[in-house]
């Protein structure tokens, strides 16, 4: 995968390259990533990227001409790109995205700032995108957040498969929890069912504790989920238990 940022602020994501997900990728030939400063395509000696609004209002609008200059030499100089503008308008992120933006081959991020951009600026890029319902300083955070979820599925990365397709939100329910030593901390110890060796019933505590998590935390993901016979069962279970533990505390 190639990724470039055209941004005010590179100094942010030169710095992001070398932790994490994101060094691993590039040192693994696995992600090329580049980064352009937008003030290198303005006009104005002081490389203004944003002005006033025409008909007035609160806060700047990010300037038309320096964007789509930079994705203009973007493109000319390293191909055609998937343009992404980072906006609270925009499509809301999520594991699907994730993987539709994984079989990428060039993705060029453009992170908004201010009262957002000119209008124009949507004739040039080919998908907005939002990270959540929540104002944030700037799109550098939303970018790399975006590049994250969909670096980490690509193949060849990570070698973990198994882990990979257990994760949160790949089943469209929660994890189940997990624990490692010590057996005992303060009076709390692991189930013992994770001790037994019993990889069958392991596997079905697992899956009805990710059930149970998702029913109490997240209930509106049960709604799109389309179960198993077996996870049928063990909601049936998980309601009874509830149903018992009500009929105790009203008792």
């Amino acid at each position: 995968m190639e990724v470039h940022f055209l941004t005010i602020f590179p100094e942010f994501f030169e710095c992001a390259k070398e932790f994490g997900l994101f060094r691993i990728a590039i040192v693994r030939n696995v992600l090329s990533y580049y980064v352009h400063n937008l003030r290198d395509f303005t006009k104005d000696k002081h490389k203004t990227t944003d002005d006033a609004p025409y008909g007035g209002g609160a806060g700047m609008v990010m300037l038309v001409e320096p964007i789509v200059k930079g994705i203009e030499y973007i493109e000319e100089n390293y191909g055609k790109q998937f343009k992404i503008l980072t906006s609270p308008q925009g499509v809301k992120l999520d594991q699907s995205l994730a993987k539709e933006l994984s079989l990428k081959e060039k993705i060029l991020f453009i992170p908004t700032h201010y009262e957002g951009v000119d209008e124009r600026v949507m004739s040039y890029v080919d998908m907005e995108i939002s990270i959540g319902d929540y104002i944030l300083s700037g799109g550098e955070i939303a970018s790399l957040v975006i590049l994250d979820t969909a670096l980490r599925l690509v193949e060849g990365l990570l070698h973990n498969k198994a882990s990979l397709s257990e994760e949160t939100f790949e089943s469209k329910l929660l994890e189940y929890p997990q624990y490692t030593r010590p057996f005992d901390f303060r009076g709390e110890s692991v189930p013992e069912v994770l001790r037994s060796g019993n990889h069958k019933e392991i596997e079905r505590f697992r899956k009805k504790e990710s059930l149970r998590r998702t029913l109490l935390k997240r209930p509106d993901l049960l709604i799109k989920h389309d179960f198993t016979k077996e996870e049928k069962e063990l909601l049936k279970e998980i309601a009874e238990e509830i149903e018992e533990l009500i009929r105790r505390i009203n008792d």
